[in-house]
């Protein structure tokens, strides 16, 4: 079939839900829009179910287990998916991240996943088990998810990716001394990279910091943007440009108001002086 997406059931639990609907589907030889007719919902949801792109909500799940009579496997299955450490839409996300010609973002508090050491994110997931936030399983997937995307900035040609990063980034400790030596090391290499700009927007920056919330801007292969950007419970994906263009724009003040990168790393070896 023309541009059927292959499914990974391995994936995560929602690649599996979706795998599992779509061979149902395939077995009855039912379109998406024919089971979305029984389900009382649209082609498109299915499809975004199917791929992974949207988790299964428990009315979607348990519509499924009446057209398909499975009794509550769908439903279990649901349950799992959304038990995921992953935000929703991130996922979906990740998809366009990974094939991007361009990155930006401006984290708080954390160095972003794409500039993590291995060991400065497991500090972090381990955080995150110890305060009951997420399962060893889920801190798993989220370690498997974040060298997915870091491995996607070494293809040919790579992206360009910009950073900002608040002050806070660098001077919360994480990890013990030598793990956030290392990592603070990790940046400075980054910086050093050809298709990198790293910068550190200080407190001093005060009200003219541009964001409150950590940021990501995507620029596509065919230079469209896009947006995602999280509250503690759920992940946003923006394409509407009348949100996208403004908050662009944002970000390229903040990076004129935020010292060079040269006066940035600078600033991230004073840190680094009083790690081991």
């Amino acid at each position: 079939m023309v541009n059927r997406k292959e499914l990974d059931p391995e994936k995560s639990p929602g690649a599996r839900f979706g795998q599992r609907l779509r061979e149902l589907r395939d077995e009855r030889g039912w379109t998406q829009d024919e089971l979305a007719e029984r389900m009382g919902c649209s082609g498109t949801h299915i499809s975004a179910v199917e791929t992974g792109r949207r988790p299964p909500t428990p009315r979607f799940a348990a519509s499924a287990d009446r057209v398909f009579g499975t009794g509550d496997k769908f439903e279990r299955q649901g349950r799992a998916v959304r038990s995921t450490a992953i935000l929703e839409g991130f996922p979906e996300f990740v998809a366009h991240e990974v094939r991007a010609a361009e990155i930006r973002l401006f984290e708080l508090g954390i160095i972003p996943g794409l500039l993590q050491t291995p060991e400065y994110a497991a500090a972090i997931t381990t955080g995150a088990m110890r305060r009951g936030a997420i399962t060893e399983q889920q801190a798993e997937e989220r370690l498997a998810l974040l060298a997915t995307r870091q491995a996607s900035l070494e293809r040919t040609p790579p992206p360009l990716v910009y950073a900002v990063l608040d002050e806070s980034c660098i001077r919360r400790p994480v990890g013990g001394p030598g793990v956030m030596a290392a990592q603070l090391d990790r940046l400075c290499e980054f910086a050093e990279l050809p298709n990198t700009v790293l910068q550190v927007a200080p407190y001093g920056l005060g009200e003219r910091r541009a964001f409150d919330l950590p940021i990501r801007l995507v620029t596509l292969e065919d230079r469209a943007l896009i947006v995602y950007a999280e509250s503690a419970a759920q992940g946003y994906l923006v394409r509407d440009s009348r949100v996208v263009l403004p908050l662009a724009t944002a970000y390229h003040q903040l990076q004129a108001e935020t010292p060079s990168q040269a006066e940035s790393v600078a600033m991230i070896n004073e840190v680094r002086k009083g790690a081991p």
